[in-house]
């Protein structure tokens, strides 16, 4: 019974992180990619310097959250440096619900709320849980390593 528990905790840990890296390496890919980000630029420095911020804020957000959208993303998915990614991505959030926020101050969460829900849960359950990955397998070379 304590084994299948721990199986539960292992697959939602895997399952939640796969799951934000998925949604975050998508946007990130559309916006380098597909959009492109001097379009991303050009769609968000309209609406910002109507409130007074200079080109530098939207131009820095916008290859800020595209890149770390797409990298951090991309490592999410296969668990490697999994707590440096979740910070730039914290990061990445609060960027884009200021920049949201400044420029409609009563904003629908949708698309923010969800993503950060899941990053937060991923910081705050045990590194024990999340197994599936490159992080996991990394240190238990380390630990094989140390010990030999």
């Amino acid at each position: 019974m304590n084994f299948s528990i721990h199986v539960r905790e292992i697959d939602a840990a895997f399952i939640a992180r796969v799951f934000l890296g998925v949604l975050f390496f998508l946007q990130g890919y559309d916006k380098v990619f597909r959009i492109g980000v001097k379009q991303v630029i050009a769609a968000v420095h309209g609406p910002l310097s109507e409130k007074g911020l200079p080109k530098f804020f939207s131009t820095f957000g916008s290859y800020f959250t595209s890149y770390v959208e797409l990298i951090c993303g991309g490592l999410l998915i296969i668990g490697f440096v999994k707590y440096y990614c979740l910070y730039l991505l914290g990061f990445d959030l609060f960027f884009a619900a200021l920049a949201f926020g400044i420029v409609d101050p009563i904003w629908d969460m949708k698309h923010i709320f969800p993503r950060l829900a899941l990053l937060i849960f991923l910081m705050v359950i045990p590194s024990q849980w999340d197994v599936i990955s490159i992080d996991y397998v990394w240190s238990l070379i380390k630990f094989i390593k140390t010990t030999l």
